[in-house]
């Protein structure tokens, strides 16, 4: 069975740039949503992949994901996903042992910059990088599939 166990924060500052070991565009779409399960459909350069996530407890949750033709993914995000779709530039960034992953958003999420670490145990200590802001790992309005549906330029 495959877990996620990922913490999320705002990212402060420009400081993480100088250490990017690698980007990749992604779009992606919410073809459901529940209280139980979401699924998801993403693009990241020629690849893509349709992800089932389970209902997040604490900051962990059930994950399953799996390699899709691009072309139906395509297909699906045009047809079936909610709109407006996720876009992003996600940036790695090795810090303290671990690999961090920033995403910069564009689109109806432009100006949102989030930083995400995934964790071998809920309780793993790690190294907080100067750019990190506050977690927002426990705020719903932060997770991708929200996003999807109120985005982040409709905050007051």
């Amino acid at each position: 069975m495959a877990i996620e166990i990922e913490r999320k924060f705002l990212v402060i500052g420009e400081g993480w740039r100088e250490q990017v070991e690698a980007e990749t565009r992604l779009v992606q779409g919410y073809l459901s949503e529940d209280a139980r399960t979401t699924v998801r459909v993403r693009i990241r350069g020629d690849t893509a992949w349709l992800t089932l996530k389970g209902k997040t407890q604490g900051i962990s949750r059930l994950e399953f994901e799996y390699p899709i033709p691009v072309d139906e993914a395509e297909t699906l995000l045009r047809e079936l996903a909610v709109s407006p779709l996720i876009e992003k530039t996600r940036y790695r960034v090795r810090h303290g042992g671990h690999l961090w992953e920033l995403d910069v958003f564009a689109g109806a999420n432009a100006g949102l910059v989030l930083a995400e670490l995934e964790l071998e145990t809920v309780d793993e200590d790690f190294e907080r990088p100067d750019w990190l802001g506050a977690e927002v790992s426990d705020d719903p309005r932060y997770f991708n599939v929200n996003l999807a549906q109120r985005p982040y330029r409709d905050w007051s």
